[in-house]
């Protein structure tokens, strides 16, 4: 086996389908059957089943993923570094973002990258914090954008920001003589992210510390519809301030700080401490670390520091519909 046999046969286990995968790697279809082919007779075990959509893993191939991907990595990181000795910065970056993050600065920062790095390929998805650990920990991404892990996730991990988590309402709610107390979130009519959601996680451990049971009408993990209902009904939320940018920016939603100390959320990149970064990675972290920094000082901007009045509490009815 050599390495473009193993780039092969990692690009057509990504796409999951024969002709997808000879078009991204610029080789007729026969050529990749070919060798893929050769690598299930060297291992003699098969390592895709065939079906009438596309080819999916086995057992045996599911092995050689985890074995080889760190591999190619490796290989594609000292091609980097060559490059880069040579005065530019080149290659593939497989990169992660949590949701909140991509959906705030991807589409601005993936134009930054194209037009700064013109020979550096980006390959980039966003996921929930641990499935991109994950990822990251068998060497399937190269780094990810996450909410802080704690320790002892066996990544290295470098601070990108930390912002404020704040409650979020229609623009013209109601106003109360106070700002919003946690310890009474409950009262509220809540959409918030599942538990699935590491946001979630935050707010569930604030919740245990303030004594309240946090029980959301709607549990909703895309961010972005999140603050969509929010915007166009009673119904109130808690998430960070860059989550919430869009609405806020329109004037659709008003957003608080808490009474008494501020729930913070961090974000970090994590990347595995035994890999290199290449490079052409360094240079696409930086890029989407100096587009989070702005995206998020622009929201906080929009945040009513120690508001005078906030919306009145919303009991949930359970004649109400569904909104």
């Amino acid at each position: 086996m050599d390495i473009r046999q193993m780039q092969y046969f990692l690009c057509l286990a990504e796409t999951g389908h024969v002709t997808r995968a000879a078009h991204q790697l610029n080789i007729v279809q026969p050529a990749l059957s070919m060798q893929i082919a050769k690598l299930e007779a060297e291992f003699g075990q098969k390592l895709f089943d065939r079906g009438a959509h596309g080819v999916t893993l086995t057992q045996p191939g599911e092995a050689l993923v985890r074995l080889v991907t760190p591999i190619v990595r490796d290989v594609e990181h000292a091609t980097q570094e060559m490059a880069r000795l040579k005065g530019r910065v080149a290659g593939r970056v497989s990169a992660g973002l949590v949701t909140s993050a991509a959906q705030s600065t991807l589409a601005s920062s993936s134009a930054i990258i194209a037009a700064r790095y013109p020979d550096v390929e980006l390959s980039a998805c966003e996921g929930y914090t641990q499935t991109l650990a994950d990822w990251v920990a068998s060497g399937q991404l190269d780094f990810a954008i996450v909410n802080a892990p704690r320790r002892g996730s066996g990544l290295s991990a470098q601070p990108i920001i930390g912002e404020d988590m704040v409650f979020a309402c229609r623009a013209d709610d109601m106003p109360l003589p106070r700002p919003p107390v946690f310890a009474e979130l409950a009262a509220f009519d809540l959409v918030l992210p599942s538990k699935r959601h590491g946001l979630r996680l935050i707010l569930e451990e604030q919740a245990a510390e303030a004594g309240v049971e946090l029980r959301p009408r709607l549990e909703i993990d895309t961010l972005s519809a999140i603050a969509e209902i929010v915007s166009t009904t009673g119904m109130a939320t808690v998430l960070p301030t860059i989550a919430l940018h869009d609405v806020l920016a329109r004037g659709r939603a008003r957003a608080f700080h808490f009474a008494g100390p501020p729930i913070r959320r961090h974000i970090a990149c994590v990347h595995h401490p035994r890999r290199v970064m290449s490079p052409a990675a360094e240079a696409v972290l930086a890029v989407l670390r100096e587009d989070l920094v702005r995206a998020a000082a622009s929201a906080h901007a929009y945040v009513r520091p120690a508001p005078e009045a906030t919306i009145r509490p919303k009991r949930r009815s359970r004649k109400e519909g569904a909104v």
